[in-house]
C-alpha cells in the first residue's frame, strides 16, 4: 500500500510497486551469501542466482511481448543458461535484474492507458492475452520468483548439517 505514483494510471502502477519490493526484498534476503549459496540448490530447489536471472531474463522477454513484438534467436537462445552460474556474483545478478526493471519501467510509464484492453500474444505458442494481462502477469511473476529467490537463500543460509530432510 504506497499509494499512487505521480504520471503514472492506476491500472500499470502494480507492476512498478512488483518491481520496487522485489529489489528491497532481494537486496535483503541475499545480503551476506557467498558465491556458493547464491548458486546453491537445496534440496534440488532452484538457486537464489537462478531466479534473480530468471526474473530479469523472463521481465525482458515478456516485455518484449508487451511491446507487440517477438523474440530474437538470441533471447530463445540466454533461455537454456539461466541455470549456469557463469561466474554472476550477487552483485552482477541484481545489476542484471535492476537494468531488467529500469527498461521495463520505462515502458511501463510510456503506456497509453487506452491500449490496455489491446491483444497480445505470448511464447512460442501465441497464448492470446492483453496489454493489461500481461502487465498482471509480469507483476505476479516477478513475485513468485521473489518468494522462491528468499526461500532459496534462507535454505542455502543454512548449515548443510542443521538442515532437516523432508520425509
Amino acid at each position: 500500500m504506497r499509494g499512487p505514483i505521480r504520471g503514472v494510471h492506476p491500472l500499470t502502477t502494480p507492476v512498478l510497486y512488483a518491481f520496487q519490493q522485489a529489489r528491497e526484498d532481494l537486496a535483503r534476503y541475499t545480503d551476506g551469501l557467498t558465491f556458493e549459496q547464491i548458486w546453491a540448490t537445496p534440496h534440488g530447489f532452484g538457486s537464489v542466482g537462478f531466479h534473480l536471472r530468471h526474473i530479469a531474463r523472463s521481465t525482458t522477454r515478456l516485455m518484449t511481448y508487451l511491446q507487440g513484438r517477438t523474440l530474437s534467436a538470441e533471447d530463445l537462445k540466454a533461455l537454456d543458461t539461466e541455470k549456469e552460474p557463469a561466474g554472476a556474483s550477487r552483485d552482477e545478478l541484481l545489476a542484471l535484474l535492476d537494468r531488467a526493471f529500469r527498461d521495463a519501467e520505462v515502458t511501463v510509464r510510456s503506456l497509453d492507458p487506452a491500449t490496455l484492453a489491446e491483444p497480445r500474444t505470448v511464447g512460442r505458442k501465441r497464448l492470446p492475452t492483453t496489454v493489461i494481462g500481461l502487465l498482471t502477469h509480469i507483476a505476479e511473476h516477478t513475485q513468485r520468483h521473489t518468494g522462491q529467490a528468499i526461500s532459496a537463500a534462507k535454505l542455502a543460509a543454512v548449515p548443510s548439517r542443521a538442515v532437516t530432510p523432508f520425509r
